[in-house]
């Protein structure tokens, strides 16, 4: 399976949306095998949610958003894509984990604030062996996130990577790069 559908492909509106680059990325991070079971936190589009689903073609996607616009979002660009193994959660996570089946994997791609619960939860309830991987885009969820996989070392081994992504645009008769926003991208390995 090829990674990286065009950002242009995936229907839109005012949800923010995992750019082309980084889902390549965090896709390739979270090594997703064709029967996983994948919980996508903060899901906003669903642009993680439908190419994870496409990667395990035999397994399942619960793409979790509180947003009602993005869960919206997330069944319109599922049902573009003709993607079957995916389920629309809308709810605030953690709350709604608890419902779900095991993952072996989860990409946390927006957490509202409660990342250090939504990783709580993981520890219960990831099967073993089972990979994280968290998008940073503020240096405060960065924080956050290197601060509880510090204190829970014996849960997770992680390491972390900046990523800055410049895109061409032409100005004129001359291309000039058009920065977008760095993110950080956390892979963990449960223990």
């Amino acid at each position: 399976m090829v990674l990286g559908i065009a950002d242009e492909e995936f229907i839109r509106g005012d949800v923010p949306m995992t750019k082309r680059e980084i889902r390549i990325l965090t896709l390739a991070e979270a090594r997703i095998a064709p029967t996983d079971i994948v919980w996508d936190i903060g899901a906003g589009t669903g642009s993680m949610s439908v190419e994870a689903a496409r990667l395990a073609a035999g397994g399942w996607v619960y793409a979790v958003e509180r947003n009602v616009e993005g869960t919206e979002l997330i069944q319109k660009n599922a049902e573009k894509f003709g993607v079957k193994n995916l389920t629309v959660v809308g709810r605030e996570a953690p709350a709604g984990l608890e419902a779900l089946p095991p993952c072996d994997v989860a990409v946390i791609g927006g957490s509202g604030s409660r990342l250090a619960e939504i990783l709580d939860e993981l520890v219960a309830r990831m099967k073993a062996g089972g990979r994280v991987v968290i998008n940073c885009v503020t240096v405060q969820t960065l924080a956050l996130a290197l601060t509880y996989l510090r204190h829970h070392k014996g849960d997770f081994a992680y390491e972390a990577t900046q990523v800055q992504v410049n895109r061409l645009r032409p100005v004129g008769p001359y291309d000039m790069a058009q920065a977008l926003n760095p993110i950080y991208i956390i892979a963990c390995q449960r223990k």
